[in-house]
């Protein structure tokens, strides 16, 4: 080994020992011929000191380190003079005397410093992530994302789960995202994908008998990227024969709390919560609501059909919905503009065509539009919503699903700008009950809520054949914190049931032998019960560091557009590379 200890390790109990470290220059002072450097690795940082009066040629190279240098030194641990102690440092109560000194590697002039005063933007870390992942808060995301992957390991293991492998060339199965294609060169014409999730295989597993399964399963996915949405991700992927929905839902419970008491050290009571997709719609406007905070969505349809509003009444008239969110004590928080402009610029991304508004004062409503509500109507709408003098209400009127999509925007806008949660904390729950099916108005056709191998609620097999509009599916999501968690569902394990939902889905019989052939013949072998779920690791990962971006959960992240902005990939290949795999490009290569 070239050191003996680590930059985090050394202790006033190290005084007097001789000890190497390795590490890199993060800071250099030079005070009046004595050098002081801190050295770091990614233990922590210690502090070394030259004496410039010896005139030895190791003491002299001290004058010309610079940051990011990588060096070795060798010396005396001695306890720093009294007074003279850095607190902010878990090594801050001593120092390296260097005796023995050597330059491992000389940096160029890095293009930012790891713990500098500023952090730069995320184009210029990406371009040099080699030297952002020095940074500590980018490691210890990165200790974290370790730590979860054990627990996650420890747990499965102790429950008799076996993690398995599942490969990765498959075949191309298209449904909801695109895939990424990798062409073959010994079947010409044909193409691998590369798995959106492992959803057939583990399955298969269930039918071959391996009746607990899990993976830290990577994934591929061809979409529009955002700040929680990665290319290339992580599931923690779990499958479970013989069981039904609560079996999962426990089982997950167990791993949740586990995850938390082996991050946090924090005790989280189980069950965990679970709730409908209506009531969450209703309440929310989402199916994956932030419920740090309140905000609920009220329905004021009843008064609105009889005020003398315009646009409320008539809307209410066209069969829709006028409901709104109390702002508590925001009234004076924003501003004419920030509502004309602002919110509707808001609401507008979501199909609506504006916000309606008014500020409670004497237990009334005031607004450009109050005129058009009797004294009654106020009252009630200030009841409806339990308000009080200073309180704001905003109102969206349009169909369910458009006021359900502003409102949900607008609440999240309200929970963030009024520091209405902590960003640290963390509120999970089950979301359960969604939809089976969705109507294509586009196409005229049903399309999966999900994916097309969710078994229907057991209550609503009924209306598979009559109303599949009505059918809700044994699925479940996991939400924490407003992100999608995890999801699965109990999964079809008759090919009768199979058939009757491909043709709902407008998937004829031999359009779906040929995309899950295999998959089919497998569930008329004696597939069992069985049901799963996949959790979003990296995700995971970003909600317990309290962030926001999960490219700083992950050592080599794409950029927004797919890229990596360090290799440079995608790239052009060589001409050969493509005619091995019988492969013209039509468009010139930029």
């Amino acid at each position: 080994m070239l050191r003996t200890h680590t930059c985090g390790e050394l202790r006033p109990f190290h005084a007097g020992q001789t000890v190497t470290l390795c590490g890199w220059v993060d800071k250099y002072r030079d005070h009046a011929g004595i050098v002081f450097i801190d050295l770091r690795d990614r233990y922590g940082k210690t502090q070394i000191k030259f004496d410039l009066a010896d005139s030895s040629e190791i003491q002299q190279q001290a004058r010309h380190l610079r940051h990011e240098d990588v060096v070795q030194v060798s010396g005396k641990v001695v306890q720093r003079p009294e007074g003279l102690a850095n607190p902010k440092l878990s090594t801050g109560e001593v120092e390296l005397l260097v005796n023995e000194f050597s330059l491992l590697n000389k940096s160029k002039t890095p293009p930012f410093e790891p713990e500098g005063q500023s952090i730069p933007n995320e184009e210029i870390r990406l371009e040099h992530r080699y030297i952002d992942l020095r940074r500590p808060a980018l490691q210890q995301n990165l200790i974290l994302r370790h730590k979860l992957t054990m627990a996650v390991r420890q747990y499965f293991d102790r429950l008799g789960f076996l993690e398995i492998e599942t490969p990765m060339l498959g075949k191309s199965t298209p449904e909801g995202a695109r895939d990424y294609l990798v062409p073959s060169r010994v079947h010409e014409g044909h193409f691998y994908a590369l798995p959106q999730s492992p959803q057939l295989y583990k399955q298969l597993l269930m039918v071959g008998g391996l009746d607990r399964y899990f993976q830290i399963a990577r994934c591929f996915r061809d979409e529009d990227l955002r700040a929680d949405r990665q290319p290339e991700f992580t599931q923690i992927d779990v499958e479970m024969a013989f069981v039904e929905r609560d079996d999962i839902l426990n089982a997950i419970d167990g791993l949740v709390a586990e995850m938390t008491n082996q991050l946090r050290n924090e005790k989280i009571e189980l069950p965990l919560k679970r709730y409908t997709y209506q009531e969450c719609m209703e309440k929310y406007g989402s199916d994956k609501p932030d419920l740090r905070f309140g905000l609920p969505i009220v329905d004021i349809g009843e008064i609105a059909a009889e005020c003398d509003f315009g646009v409320f009444k008539q809307t209410v008239a066209a069969g829709n919905r006028v409901r709104g969110i109390n702002a508590k004590g925001a009234a004076e928080k924003y501003s004419r503009k920030m509502l004309d402009v602002d919110m509707k610029g808001l609401v507008a991304e979501y199909g609506a065509k504006g916000v309606a508004y008014f500020k409670v004062a004497g237990g009334k409503l005031e607004s450009s539009i109050a005129k058009f509500f009797t004294e009654d109507q106020q009252r009630a709408i200030v009841q409806k919503f339990e308000g009080q003098d200073g309180d704001l209400l905003l109102f969206v009127a349009d169909t369910f699903k458009v006021t359900s999509a502003a409102l949900s925007a607008i609440r999240n806008k309200l929970g963030r700008e009024l520091e209405l949660y902590d960003p640290r904390s963390m509120q999970t729950f089950w979301v359960i009950d969604f939809p089976m099916f969705t109507w294509n108005a586009e196409e005229n056709k049903w399309d999966a809520e999900h994916h097309p191998f969710c078994a229907i609620h057991p209550e609503d097999a009924e209306y598979l054949q009559t109303d599949p509009g009505r059918v809700r599916a044994n699925s479940y999501d996991l939400v924490c914190n407003g992100y999608e968690a995890a999801s699965g569902s109990v999964r079809v394990h008759d090919s009768k049931t199979q058939a009757r939902i491909f043709e709902l889905l407008n998937i004829k019989a031999e359009e779906a032998e040929a995309r899950f052939g295999f998959f089919l013949d497998a569930l008329r072998y004696g597939a069992p019960p069985h049901a799963g779920v996949a959790l979003g690791l990296d995700r995971w990962v970003m909600l317990f560091t309290g962030g926001e971006n999960i490219r700083d959960v992950i050592a080599f992240p794409k950029t927004q557009k797919a890229a990596d902005a360090m290799s440079g990939a995608p790239s052009v290949v060589d001409f050969k590379q493509l005619r091995d795999l019988r492969i013209k490009i039509d468009i010139p290569a930029k």
